[in-house]
């Protein structure tokens, strides 16, 4: 056990400081060394710019897995004013299920700090940021995720965005959504798609 000691204390002691972003960098990428590529990982996360390096390394087809989970706990450490949240929700558009599901998880664990960005996006003028958005507290699904799709809803014009926020209604909807939801189905009346889908939404609400 004293060899063990003796050997940590030296690695630990053989670990540069850094006093820019791309030496840290270049440390990782010349180093295969477990414990090495960890402690990189963390020094990038404290400069400016790191955490996008970081998610830029979550998405990389060539990085393994252990190193993309390392990654993703590494920026869920860091403090949310600090983090490219934006940038870690772009992860959730992904076809790659492992990287999707790293995204949720590190957004989640930011919890109510994601807030600011999903109401940009809601209240935007882009349709698709918009879906995005409601997809993103779909699988977050953090405390407020309800009361904000049951305000956009309740004046939401785009039948796309409306019928998202209805598909995850069902889910986390309470029995006094269903006055809202059957709303709906006079707004888009003249879409036969909407009216399966509210009275789908409603039926699961009602259990």
């Amino acid at each position: 056990m004293a060899l063990l000691k003796k050997h940590t204390s030296q690695v630990l002691d053989d670990l540069p400081t850094f006093e820019r972003l791309d030496e840290a960098i270049d440390y990782f990428n010349e180093n295969i060394d477990t414990d090495k590529q960890d402690y990189a990982l963390e020094e990038i996360a404290k400069f400016p710019d790191g955490g996008e390096f970081l998610v830029s390394l979550i998405d990389h087809e060539e990085v393994e897995k252990n190193i993309s989970t390392k990654v993703a706990s590494v920026i869920s450490n860091m403090d949310p004013e600090d983090a490219p949240i934006e940038k870690i929700m772009e992860l959730l558009k992904l076809n790659n299920a492992y990287v999707r599901n790293l995204g949720i998880s590190i957004l989640r664990d930011f919890g109510t700090a994601i807030k600011y960005y999903i109401v940009k996006f809601l209240i935007g003028d882009d349709r698709d940021l918009r879906i995005f958005a409601i997809n993103v507290l779909g699988d977050v699904n953090f405390a407020e995720s309800r009361d904000m799709l049951v305000e956009l809803l309740e004046t939401e014009k785009d039948i796309n965005v409306a019928m998202t926020a209805v598909d995850y209604m069902g889910e986390i909807g309470e029995i006094e959504d269903i006055e809202l939801l059957s709303s709906l189905k006079d707004r888009f009346k003249d879409d036969v798609y909407a009216q399966f889908a509210v009275d789908g939404a409603i039926k699961m609400i009602e259990g």
